[in-house]
Formats: C-alpha cells, sequence, structure tokens
C-alpha cells in the first residue's frame, strides 16, 4: 500500500529543508510514499526558478496557488481556502508542513478541518514571544499535528511544558542533514567568491529580513550602520531580501549600503558557498543562525530572541539585539577570539530526514 504524503512548502527555506526529505524518500521508499508538493507562493523569489529545483534536486511543485502579499490575515485566508481545494483533489494519507510561515499554518488548519494528520517539521520551536507571528503559528500548528518531528531535545521539552506528549518524536534537524549533503557540492560548484572578489575567511557575511528589524526604522537604520561600521575593517556582504531593499529606500537609508557589498538574492550553493567562507555572520535569520554552527562560522544574532539556543549555549552564537554599538562590539570581540565548534551534536546525527520517512511509511 502507497502512502501519500502532500507537503505543503511556500518560502526558499522550506523548499531547501523538503529537499532532504524528498530525497529520503526517493531513495529508500519509492514505491512505499507517494509525495505530492504544493507551493502555496508565499515569498516570490527571482531564484525559485528552474536552476533553484535542479540545485536541490527536487521536482517541480505539481501544484502551485501563487498566493503572496496582503496582510497575515489575508494571505494565510487565501491559501487556507486553496489548500482545502488541494486536499479535497488529492485525498493524502498525511499532510507534511515545514516551521512556521503562514503557509505552515495554513496546511495545518486544512488538514485539520478535513481530518487528515498533520506532520509537523521542526516542531517544538519556541522563541516565548507572542508578538512574533511565527510563534504563533508554531504553536497553533503543534496543537494540531498528529506527527511532531522535533528537531532537538529543547523542542520535546518545551512541548512537554505544554502538555503535549503524544506523536512527539527528537528525529534531529532536517538542515543538519542539508549541510552535510551540499557543503562539498557548494565547495566545488559555485564560484560566488571569485565573482565577488572574496578571499575565504576575509570577510562578513549579513542578512536582515525579519519584520521586528525592517518594519521599525530605528532598528533597521541601527542594523545598517553597525555593518558599514564594521565594513570599514571587513568586507560586509549583504545579500539584501526585496523588502527590506524597499524598507531601507522608504526610510532614507540607503547611504548606509554604500560601504557594503550588497547583492540580490543568491542562488541556494552561492550563498552556501560564502557562510562556509565567511569570518564572522551577523543575521536574524534562524536558518542562517544553524548553518554557521554547522560550518564552525561564530554568528551575532541581530534578534531579542532565537529559537536555536543550542547555537548561544554552546558559545558560536550571540543574541544582541537592534543596537549598533552592541552589534560592532559582539563582532569585534568574537573576530577577536579563536572560536571553534563544539563537538557536541544537539541537531541530530545527519539522517533526520530518513527518521521522518519511516514514521510517514509506518
Amino acid at each position: 500500500m502507497t502512502v501519500k504524503v502532500l507537503t505543503i512548502v511556500g518560502a526558499r527555506p522550506q523548499f531547501i529543508k523538503a529537499a532532504a526529505l524528498s530525497r529520503a524518500i526517493r531513495e529508500e521508499y519509492s514505491g512505499r510514499i507517494e509525495e505530492v508538493l504544493v507551493h502555496t507562493g508565499q515569498h516570490f523569489d527571482a531564484n525559485m526558478s528552474g536552476i533553484f529545483f535542479e540545485e536541490l534536486g527536487i521536482p517541480h511543485p505539481r501544484h502551485n496557488l501563487e498566493i503572496s502579499g496582503g496582510t497575515h490575515g489575508v494571505m494565510t485566508g487565501r491559501m487556507l481556502e486553496a489548500v482545502e481545494g488541494v486536499l479535497l483533489q488529492e485525498k493524502p494519507d498525511w499532510v507534511l508542513i515545514y516551521g512556521d510561515t503562514n503557509s505552515t499554518l495554513a496546511g495545518a488548519l486544512a488538514a485539520a478541518k478535513l481530518h487528515i494528520p498533520v506532520a509537523h517539521v521542526e516542531a517544538g520551536l519556541r522563541s516565548h514571544n507572542m508578538r512574533m507571528p511565527e510563534e504563533v503559528n508554531r504553536i497553533v500548528s503543534d496543537r494540531i499535528s498528529t506527527l511532531l518531528l522535533c528537531p532537538t531535545q529543547t523542542g520535546v521539552t518545551n512541548l512537554a511544558a505544554e502538555g503535549i506528549f503524544k506523536g512527539v518524536h527528537n528525529v534531529g534537524d532536517v538542515m543538519y542533514d542539508v549541510a552535510l549533503y551540499y557543503r562539498d557540492k557548494a565547495r566545488e560548484q559555485s564560484k560566488i567568491l571569485t565573482y565577488m572578489g572574496l578571499a575565504a575567511n576575509d570577510f562578513a557575511l549579513a542578512t536582515c529580513h525579519r519584520a521586528e528589524n525592517t518594519d521599525n526604522p530605528q532598528r533597521l537604520k541601527n542594523i545598517l550602520e553597525a555593518l558599514s561600521s564594521i565594513a570599514t575593517k571587513l568586507p560586509v556582504v549583504l545579500p539584501l531580501h526585496p523588502r527590506t531593499r524597499k524598507l531601507v529606500n522608504e526610510n532614507g537609508l540607503a547611504h548606509l549600503l554604500q560601504p557594503l557589498k550588497i547583492t540580490e538574492p543568491l542562488p541556494f550553493l552561492d550563498m552556501v558557498a560564502l557562510e562556509q567562507s565567511a569570518q564572522i555572520i551577523l543575521t536574524d535569520s534562524g536558518g542562517v543562525q544553524k548553518e554557521a554552527f554547522f560550518y564552525g562560522v561564530p554568528c551575532i544574532t541581530m534578534r531579542d530572541e532565537t529559537e536555536w539556543v543550542e547555537t548561544v549555549n554552546l558559545g558560536m552564537n550571540r543574541l544582541v539585539g537592534s543596537s549598533q554599538r552592541a552589534i560592532v562590539e559582539a563582532a569585534e570581540k568574537m573576530l577577536q577570539s579563536k572560536l571553534s565548534r563544539s563537538d557536541s551534536l544537539p541537531y541530530g546525527d545527519g539522517f533526520a530526514a530518513r527518521k521522518i520517512a519511516a514514521l510517514l511509511g509506518a
């Protein structure tokens, strides 16, 4: 008997995570698990092209809902309606969701109302900040999931504190699977360092896209001033999210980009190549925090909290908020210290995708 799994993704990081599980299904569960990929369209990305799917080795989505823009309520409502239609058409045995986006929530709600069991990858993550839309999305998704697939023991502990025990599994982090699989491919195939005139271990890599930073003009100004200050001593590469670029221009902050090496959002392998070669990473992205840890690169997180507490506890990541002074001082200290990644592996053994596929196919 074939188990049909309908995977719902809407943001580029979710496709990257889904690539690991899709590969495990094809290689080890072909004929036993049929996967149907649905792209909600939440994040439109010019790099989400044929090359992107080719790099990841995954098929194009069977369903592309092309839903993006609008408020959180409008977007989630439109997705809920559209996903319900796909579920009625496909009649899957499982709905698989990743992370904490509006696509995640819409998929979970649509499945639950049709009594289709939900499997949540990255279950149990908590920032304990209910002002974050991601926190609301992940809490609600966890409450209605049948399989809660935690990336760390911290996730299991968080769920237990909320009284959730049934269906909880610490499978490890699929992003660690991805990091191990694409690490060498990026080194071999990407030419981004040559293209940008960068030397390995002689530049900083930065990202800034979270609403808590970009929607607050003062926080955005502080971050860009900090990056500009660091750029006087070390080249700073900033792949600029289109939404961030728009807000930079609207708030009259474009002059702060001049000292930085600005690029468009990069193809996946180029980003991995930069992450591995950076001397330090500054980010507000959850995924980039972990990737920095996986590759043994010191990280400054420009947020007030993080779901990935293990990276902080093990000394490879520092939470600094958005203070210009705090960001610069933390970067200077981390650049002066010779950090190396702990031997502790809180994110599993690199076989999370296989474990998830086994649970879905059981």
